[in-house]
């Protein structure tokens, strides 16, 4: 680039966008990173006149071709970059890459994410809820599953109406065991019990979970779970 003109922000993003076109995604991560490290010599306003810095079109540039190319180690180092530098989750154009990328076993970005919305007082969105949600539900974690609806607003109330709970629970019942929407609703009970939780998302949370259970359960596989939850239960409100 040195050889026809002084490199600048506009045409090194047109060099990643030809890189990425010809199939040559190595090509573009390396002047990506080359573009990365010139933020260690920004050391005063004049800097800038020299070093050529990534901006957000830059990284979600990077960003797409790591989703296009399923790049899920460069993806995570790439999004958190972005975050590093002071640059904001976009639901519109990062949200479906942070669910694909959880779902391709980077469930910590989802984290990091919710994280960095907490630490901006903004609301997450419903699909990112959900999916935490369901993170949680795989990992046997009944009390950090409803402290995502509990703990965080939300004004999509629609997204979580009963029908809403159902049709996520029949849509994903592979990635959790069957018992655990009975844990859930034993985990509601104790936590009614304690602080007289009143919220219309956990009642509709509740509802779908008894539907799904009577429509997907034998009644003796219900009536097994619901002697063990019982105690589970009663052993929660003593402690």
């Amino acid at each position: 680039m040195q050889n026809f003109c002084s490199p600048n922000l506009v045409t090194c993003n047109i060099m990643l966008k030809a890189y990425l076109l010809h199939g040559m995604f190595e090509e573009a991560k390396d002047l990506f990173h080359k573009m990365s490290e010139n933020g260690n010599y920004i050391g005063r306003k004049s800097d800038y006149r020299v070093q050529v810095i990534p901006d957000i079109y830059t990284f979600n540039i990077m960003l797409d071709a790591c989703i296009a190319e399923e790049r899920w180690d460069d993806f995570e180092n790439i999004y958190r970059r972005l975050l590093h530098n002071g640059y904001h989750f976009n639901a519109k154009r990062h949200l479906r890459m942070i669910l694909d990328a959880s779902r391709a076993g980077k469930g910590e970005l989802l984290e990091t994410t919710w994280n960095h919305l907490a630490r901006a007082d903004r609301t997450a969105p419903s699909p990112l809820i959900k999916e935490r949600f369901l993170m949680k539900l795989e990992n046997d974690d009944y009390a950090a599953a409803l402290a995502c609806v509990t703990s965080h607003p939300v004004v999509d109330l629609q997204a979580f109406s009963t029908m809403a709970w159902l049709n996520l629970f029949n849509k994903s019942a592979h990635r959790f065991r069957k018992d655990a929407l009975f844990r859930l609703i034993n985990e509601v009970s104790v936590l009614v019990s304690r602080t007289e939780l009143q919220n219309p998302i956990v009642h509709n949370l509740i509802s779908a979970c008894k539907e799904f259970c009577r429509t997907q359960m034998t009644l003796a596989e219900i009536k097994q779970i619901e002697a063990v939850s019982t105690v589970q239960t009663e052993l929660a409100l003593k402690s």
